[in-house]
């Protein structure tokens, strides 16, 4: 027998946090693990523009794996303040400080590349610069939700604000490229 997507537990408004716990499908955790979502939804739009070029195969790649850090931080995001030792000492990935120095090198590598741009971006120049841009603006919007969290008692950690910062700022640099 197979189980249904359907399991109507959220009709009444309600969700569940990792363990169990149920919130309003507007908590603001469920909105940061929501939003993060979204950004995990851009970035695999943008892969599905990329060619077959070795650097196509370089930026899928460094996306893939980021894909699989927002998973990670949405686990540790969507778990109550109540939990976090739990899900610390589980067996679920989280981002370490290695993650954000990924994005770091990349970010490093890619303004050594000679980009140019002067002020404010205005996207839209190309196809991917846009994708890319959008995936931007999403990281954004996804890093003042961790930001907004510690308000409302969840406290995030340090790493997880600095890879959605880095990953929008390496975001920005791939839409000046891809304009390029």
């Amino acid at each position: 027998m197979s189980h249904s997507i359907a399991t109507r537990t959220g009709d009444d408004g309600t969700t569940s946090l990792l363990y169990g716990q149920r919130v309003p499908k507007d908590h603001p955790q469920i909105e940061a693990v929501g939003t993060v979502d979204e950004l995990n939804v851009a970035l695999g739009a943008v892969k599905a523009q990329l060619g077959v070029s070795p650097r196509g195969t370089e930026i899928r790649g460094l996306l893939t794996t980021t894909q699989q850090k927002l998973v990670a931080l949405m686990g540790e995001i969507a778990c109550a303040e109540t939990d976090t030792a739990r899900h610390a000492a589980s067996k679920f990935e989280r981002i370490l400080a290695a993650d954000v120095s990924v994005l770091d090198r990349a970010v490093a590598d890619l303004e050594t590349r000679g980009l140019k741009f002067d002020g404010w971006a205005t996207p839209g120049a190309t196809a991917m610069a846009a994708a890319f841009d959008l995936a931007r603006t999403t990281a954004r919007r996804a890093e003042r939700r961790l930001a907004a969290l510690p308000a409302h008692g969840r406290q995030v950690r340090p790493e997880l604000r600095q890879f959605i910062n880095r990953l929008s700022d390496l975001l920005w640099l791939l839409a000046r490229e891809a304009e390029q």
